[in-house]
């Protein structure tokens, strides 16, 4: 059953029978009301400018009044996004044609179902106004900036002397989440995909040659023990390796390429990734060479990963791209992370390096601009155009891209 709401200017307030005559003009009987009324005047520091409205789902406003905080961030230059702990979202005004008011004192239909069974009026001020609020739109995080700021000071391992040391830019955590787009536990993810590692307080990503060393250090001595790649002690590797490398960095190399691990006996052990250390071996041979004979690369590939592990092409999706139409085929580094964050940013490059695209090749370089309960069959549908060639279905650009 609905509420009579009157907005009533300045300091005049309004009676029973003048609330009674207003019904009577607006042909509504009393009896179909709720009975209880309120009579809304303006403060006169009433003020649009002093409020900002903000919408949150259930989730986000639970958080709120569990004592979570919420947190914009932004450089000047960037378009500012809100962050939880766990999520980023897009901040976007959105306009509303009706007048929102901040009322103090009013009651909503459901607080008032025991109320009284009389005609009451209850008065109440209008703080402030409104006819905008932010909306909030679930985004991926921004975090390219993120390898950037860490490779302005790469770590190579330790200083052999304090003479050697050179001050370099290091960042804390809380110096990233102040620069960083992304919520924390979107950034911790993130790093932990690229490798960075806690020294010292600061956040540092190894050198790609001092990271191959240290995974060559323990190849090494998984074959001189002759382990199973499944079964790599970690005390084992930290006595034996700990003379060449800090501890710290023997294990956390294998935290980048193994899974961590307790055996019954409570020892910690690591299974080495197969996929992940074959990449590492792909991404050695391919950063320094524009094109690369595609049998000879596998060849080569191949004799430099550890005995007993098997190369295979699909582990380079994400990180290289197979030319079979050239002759002789060709691979060369193609790598996800190097493409544009904005989706038709993204597109328009894949686009430029290759007219048509099959959906096996392209799914590994669109598949981070899937939204929630987004496909990449949907991606591209919208930005891309399908077509029939030799019986393979391929997709093309639904534009034209410069070259």
């Amino acid at each position: 059953m609905p509420e009579l709401e009157e907005v009533r200017g300045l300091e005049e307030v309004r009676g029973l029978e003048e609330v009674r005559a207003t019904l009577q003009i607006a042909k509504l009987k009393e009896e179909d009301l709720l009975p209880v009324f309120h009579c809304l005047s303006f403060r006169r520091s009433a003020a649009a400018a002093d409020y900002h409205l903000l919408e949150l789902d259930p989730a986000l406003c639970a958080q709120i009044q569990a004592g979570e905080s919420l947190i914009i961030r932004g450089d000047k230059d960037e378009h500012a996004v809100l962050c939880s702990e766990e999520k980023t979202y897009d901040l976007k005004i959105a306009d509303t044609s009706n007048l929102l008011l901040f009322v103090t004192g009013c009651r909503t239909p459901d607080q008032l179902t025991d109320g009284p069974q009389h005609l009451q009026l209850v008065q109440a001020e209008i703080w402030g106004y409104a006819n905008s609020y932010w909306e909030l739109r679930r985004q991926r995080p921004k975090l390219k900036k993120l390898k950037k700021l860490l490779l302005e000071s790469p770590y190579s391992g330790p200083p052999i002397s304090t003479q050697d040391e050179v001050p370099e830019s290091k960042y804390t955590m809380q110096d990233l989440l102040d620069r960083i787009q992304s919520s924390r536990e979107e950034l911790e993810a993130h790093l932990h995909t690229i490798h960075a590692c806690e020294i010292n307080g600061c956040w540092r990503i190894l050198e790609f040659d001092y990271e191959l060393k240290l995974l060559g250090h323990v190849t090494q001595l998984v074959d001189s023990e002759s382990w199973s790649f499944s079964k790599v002690p970690l005390r084992s590797c930290l006595e034996e390796l700990g003379p060449l490398e800090p501890t710290a960095m023997i294990e956390h190399c294998l935290n980048c390429y193994g899974r961590r691990y307790n055996t019954d006996e409570g020892e910690v052990m690591f299974a080495l990734d197969e996929d992940k250390v074959c990449r590492a071996m792909a991404l050695m041979l391919l950063q320094n060479a524009v094109k690369f004979n595609l049998s000879e690369f596998q060849e080569v590939w191949q004799q430099s990963v550890p005995d007993g592990m098997a190369t295979r092409l699909d582990q380079l999706r994400g990180l290289a791209l197979v030319d079979r139409s050239s002759r002789p085929e060709t691979v060369f580094l193609l790598k996800v992370e190097d493409l544009p964050d904005d989706t038709l940013e993204r597109f328009n490059a894949l686009f430029s390096l290759r007219e048509k695209w099959t959906q096996d090749d392209i799914e590994p370089y669109i598949q981070d601009l899937c939204g929630e309960k987004q496909t990449t069959g949907a991606l591209l549908t919208k930005h891309a155009r399908s077509s029939v060639q030799n019986g393979i279905k391929v997709y093309n650009s639904r534009r034209p891209v410069a070259t």
